[in-house]
């Protein structure tokens, strides 16, 4: 948690970019939009907006230390990058849609696991109300996991088009970004630094 909290930073700006990345599944569900339309020029930037992201939270899992790293933010951030990597083409355009929603369960379980530590922390502490909040949305990441496993092994099947799965890829991302500011948001206050380090 010490770790988390000196990069509270970190976490803002991977929130930040979750955000935007929500953003522009969402907007690409409008044919008409003539801002971003599905394209490989679209999938590059979504790419680019992965890489950051995954670096953010790498970089928040590993820096400015001397008490340990934060594994399940570094193992989500990896996940992420990888996600960016596919998306940027160094591989090429031809990407399995169940290559995506593996690297997508891997960082939505890792971000739950860790949701999960962050309230058993605040409950440890006394901080009921934080606790629940982390708990809650702890649960929803691990929900979030568990459907895309499913949509990978075909336990689930989406309608034909790109449109059911912007509208999943949106929600996720839209989600992840509230996940991460509100912990950045709550490591940032000097309380609760207090709280999570002693």
């Amino acid at each position: 948690m010490q770790t988390l909290a000196k990069n509270w930073w970190l976490l803002a700006l991977c929130g930040v970019l979750y955000a935007v990345s929500s953003f522009m599944y969402f907007i690409m569900l409008d044919p008409d939009n003539f801002l971003v339309h599905p394209s490989q020029r679209t999938l590059m930037l979504l790419g680019k907006l992965a890489l950051g992201a995954g670096a953010c939270a790498i970089a928040a899992g590993l820096w400015g230390s001397t008490t340990g790293k934060c594994w399940l933010l570094l193992v989500n951030g990896l996940a992420f990058g990888a996600l960016g990597l596919l998306f940027s083409g160094i591989f090429g355009f031809s990407i399995r849609l169940v290559t995506i929603v593996l690297l997508i369960v891997v960082m939505a379980m890792s971000l739950g696991m860790l949701e999960w530590i962050t309230a058993r922390t605040l409950w440890h502490r006394r901080h009921v109300g934080d606790g629940w909040f982390f708990a809650l949305a702890g649960a929803a990441s691990i929900g979030f996991a568990l459907a895309f496993f499913a949509l990978a092994f075909g336990f689930i099947r989406l309608e034909p088009g790109i449109r059911p799965s912007f509208i999943l890829f949106g929600s996720y991302y839209g989600f992840t970004a509230i996940s991460m500011l509100a912990l950045a948001l709550r490591l940032h206050r000097p309380a609760m630094v207090a709280i999570l380090v002693t």
